[in-house]
């Protein structure tokens, strides 16, 4: 499925968050406190818009590694990076820019080595992953001792007007638009469905709790559309 809507998924993320999507992006990486000295994780890249939001701007990642599940949407993400000018580079002295690469993989199970990462992201993706605690176990693994985790995720908002509306958007409009622009009949349909079948925040909060993670925080954006939840690896308050 995301393999056949990979050539559109861009264009659809704008159009159906209204152009909010950035915004979101731009409050994760916010949210890791960059210092151009770290190696970032974006877990379930896509076409790897979050990778590139930790490779830009002036508070950055020194190198991001992307994975994911889909190898059509990995393709679009490396031709990305290479026009933003982030693609990996070998040879003495690295890359002028921040290195962008990526590898095709599970998210539960990781291929890369304990402790590596010093930060992971996660942009829209947990919900698809089949067992999320099992995901953020081997993100567990991969962090190290201070690690920081990003996670943006769809919610349904609690006020009850903004959450008929939300649903009914959702159900109706959504799957309709999503149809005529990627031409993919069921697509459109899942990602709602996805949404109401996930956890809830606080229920999501506890599972990152109960997988080791700690100063776990579920913050909404936009109303509640969205969450942001940032936990940590080892106990921030340790010196």
């Amino acid at each position: 499925m995301f393999d056949a809507i990979a050539g559109r998924y861009d264009l659809l993320n704008r159009v159906l968050s209204g152009g909010l999507d950035g915004r979101w992006r731009a409050r994760a990486i916010a949210a890791l406190n960059l210092t151009g000295r770290e190696t970032v994780l974006d877990l379930c890249t896509g076409t790897a818009d979050l990778a590139l939001a930790a490779a830009s701007g002036p508070a950055h990642a020194r190198r991001i590694v992307g994975v994911d599940f889909s190898a059509a949407m990995l393709r679009l993400a490396q031709e990305k990076a290479r026009r933003a000018g982030h693609a990996e580079a070998t040879g003495e002295g690295g890359p002028a820019a921040p290195a962008v690469g990526f590898i095709r993989g599970d998210a539960t199970h990781l291929p890369l080595k304990d402790g590596t990462m010093d930060a992971v992201t996660i942009g829209f993706g947990i919900r698809n992953v089949e067992d999320p605690a099992k995901a953020c176990r081997e993100i567990l693994r991969v962090l190290n001792p201070r690690g920081t985790l990003v996670i943006l995720e769809l919610s349904l908002p609690r006020a009850v007007l903004m959450r008929r509306a939300y649903l009914w958007y959702a159900r109706w409009v959504l799957p309709l638009i999503g149809r005529v622009i990627s031409g993919h009949s069921s697509a459109y349909t899942y990602l709602p469905a996805s949404v109401e079948a996930f956890l809830p925040p606080e229920a999501f909060a506890q599972l990152l709790r109960d997988c080791g993670f700690s100063a776990v925080r579920a913050v909404p954006l936009t109303m509640g559309v969205v969450y942001m939840f940032v936990a940590t690896k080892g106990d921030p308050g340790a010196v």
